[in-house]
């Protein structure tokens, strides 16, 4: 009853691929000039930034063709559309009149206004050696709560595995979050997923929840090189207050936390009045507002 060896579907190179790397540029070049004295001063849109950096992934690797991106429709909206200006959205059915100019029979974006028909084609890709992207609303996300569970639980016994390859990561980025509401109310107020995703092991899972735009830049070039985890992102896409340089951000994300000097008075002390702590771009921003500046922080 056992297939010959040459049909085994185990055996299929498709089914355990050895994954090549992303060819990536220095994420720096795309970075957010801030400069010291103007801290908080500067604004720009995270996701933007973030978008200019994925568009020369799509072009560094456009011979092997082994990055895509997903999304139900919230690419532009996301703030994402850099990417058009290195390909376009893959459409495979007819075409109309007043369609839309970046619908193309090839291209490295998909989308489609079903999270979880966009969640299943990523980890279609990813089990076949590619690399790539989702990026959705963040109180729209739950949707795949499921599909992120079962997709977690084979990573982990892919571990246990000795002669599974590891994959590249799944790369989740959650923009529209929920400190901007614009004109969509209660409906986009829901940041329940990142508590789901905090279940699972850290094996397993990754969250960012980068301050600004050369932070999330930073996460976003850590992820797309990262094999085996879930990486989930979250970042602003209007225009936002910036506070590091790049180096100062490459530093601030390898730690993964850490105290701005600059934006303390403590001068060294073991015991300062008032210590606070934030994550995220939002967070952070409406710290820096409400800092004291009379009292030792």
């Amino acid at each position: 009853m056992i297939p010959p060896k040459g049909l085994r579907m185990g055996e299929n190179s498709f089914t355990n691929p050895q994954v090549t790397p992303l060819v990536r540029p220095d994420w720096k070049r795309f970075g957010v000039d801030v400069q010291p004295h103007q801290r908080g001063q500067l604004e720009a849109s995270d996701t933007y930034t973030a978008g200019t950096y994925l568009a020369e992934i799509i072009k560094l690797n456009d011979a092997t063709k082994t990055f895509r991106m997903f999304g139900p429709d919230e690419t532009a909206s996301n703030r994402l559309h850099a990417v058009f200006e290195a390909t376009k959205k893959q459409w495979m059915g007819e075409h109309r009149d007043g369609d839309e100019a970046h619908l193309a029979k090839t291209g490295r974006v998909i989308e489609m206004l079903s999270e979880h028909q966009c969640e299943g084609m990523l980890e279609g890709y990813l089990l076949t050696g590619g690399h790539g992207l989702l990026n959705s609303y963040e109180a729209f996300i739950h949707i795949i709560s499921s599909m992120f569970n079962q997709h977690a639980k084979w990573l982990k016994i892919c571990r246990e595995i000795e002669w599974r390859n590891e994959l590249a990561s799944l790369n989740i980025l959650l923009a529209s979050h929920v400190w901007r509401q614009d004109h969509n109310g209660f409906t986009h107020q829901d940041p329940g997923f990142l508590q789901h995703v905090a279940t699972k092991k850290p094996e397993i899972v990754r969250i960012y929840l980068p301050p600004d735009a050369n932070c999330l830049l930073s996460s976003m070039d850590h992820c797309l090189q990262s094999k085996h985890y879930v990486n989930v992102m979250v970042a602003g896409k209007h225009p936002s207050p910036q506070w590091l340089t790049t180096a100062e951000a490459a530093d601030h994300c390898a730690a993964g936390v850490g105290i701005w000097e600059w934006a303390s008075n403590d001068k060294g002390q073991e015991k300062p009045d008032i210590i606070l702590a934030c994550a995220g771009d939002v967070p952070v921003s409406y710290t820096h507002l409400t800092l004291p500046t009379n009292r030792e922080v």
